[in-house]
C-alpha cells in the first residue's frame, strides 16, 4: 500500500485497495472493495460537473460527430489521447477493439439515431489478443469451466492487419452508409503515440 501523504486519485487509491485491502472509517472489521472507492469519488461527480460548467441537460447527440473503437486496454486513456470531454464523442471499447456484430450495431445506433458520421478505430501494440488463439482460448475456457463458448474471442497476430481487417468491416457495412471518415491507428503503449494504418 503507498505511503505517501500526497492527494491520490481514485485510480491510485483504488490500485492500492486492490494490493491490500483498505480499511475505510467504519465498524471495525469492515473493507472497502475496489468498487466501493470508485462509488465514493463518483458521488462527487455532480458537484465536479457544476464547478466545470457542465449543462444540467446535455445533449444525446455527440458535440463532435465522431465514434471511437478502441481496445479495453487500461493503458489507453481514450478521452485524454484525444482531448475529448463529456458529451464530445461516443466511445466503445472491447477485447482488442475489433468489430464485432455488436460493434456494428452500437455504430449503427451512433450514426443512424445520433448523427455521428466519422469513426475512429484504435488498436494498440502488446496487446493481448495477439498473445492467444481463438481456439486455445476456447479450448482454456472449456477446460475451467466445462462449457465452449459459442462465440470467437477475434484473436488476431498482427495488430496493423487487424486495423486493416476492420476498416475493411467499417467501409462496406451496409448499416454505416453515413459514415464521412473512418481511419484506424496502432497506439504505441511504449510511448504514447500513435501509427496511422492505411487500408
Amino acid at each position: 500500500m503507498s505511503t505517501s501523504t500526497e492527494y491520490q486519485s481514485p485510480a491510485e487509491a483504488a490500485a492500492d485497495a486492490h494490493a491490500d485491502r483498505v480499511r475505510p472509517a467504519g465498524p471495525v472489521g469492515s473493507t472497502a472493495t475496489v468498487t466501493e472507492l470508485l462509488l465514493t469519488h463518483a458521488a462527487g461527480n455532480p458537484a465536479r460537473r457544476q464547478e466545470a460548467g457542465l449543462p444540467a441537460s446535455p445533449a444525446a447527440r455527440p458535440r463532435l460527430g465522431v465514434a471511437v473503437v478502441a481496445c479495453m486496454d487500461a493503458r489507453i486513456n481514450v478521452e485524454s489521447l484525444f482531448g475529448l470531454t463529456e458529451g464530445d464523442a461516443h466511445i466503445l471499447r472491447n477485447a482488442g477493439g475489433v468489430i464485432t456484430t455488436d460493434v456494428v450495431r452500437s455504430l449503427a445506433v451512433s450514426q443512424n439515431v445520433l448523427g455521428t458520421t466519422e469513426i475512429i478505430l484504435l488498436h494498440h501494440t502488446s496487446c493481448g489478443l495477439e498473445q492467444i488463439t481463438d481456439d486455445g482460448f476456447r479450448d482454456q475456457l472449456e477446460r475451467d469451466t466445462g462449457v465452449r463458448p459459442e462465440w470467437s474471442v477475434q484473436a488476431f497476430a498482427n495488430v496493423e492487419d487487424d486495423v486493416r481487417l476492420s476498416l475493411r468491416i467499417l467501409r462496406s457495412s451496409p448499416f454505416l452508409q453515413a459514415t464521412t471518415s473512418v481511419r484506424g491507428f496502432v497506439y504505441q503503449v511504449e510511448t504514447g503515440g500513435l501509427v496511422e494504418v492505411r487500408a
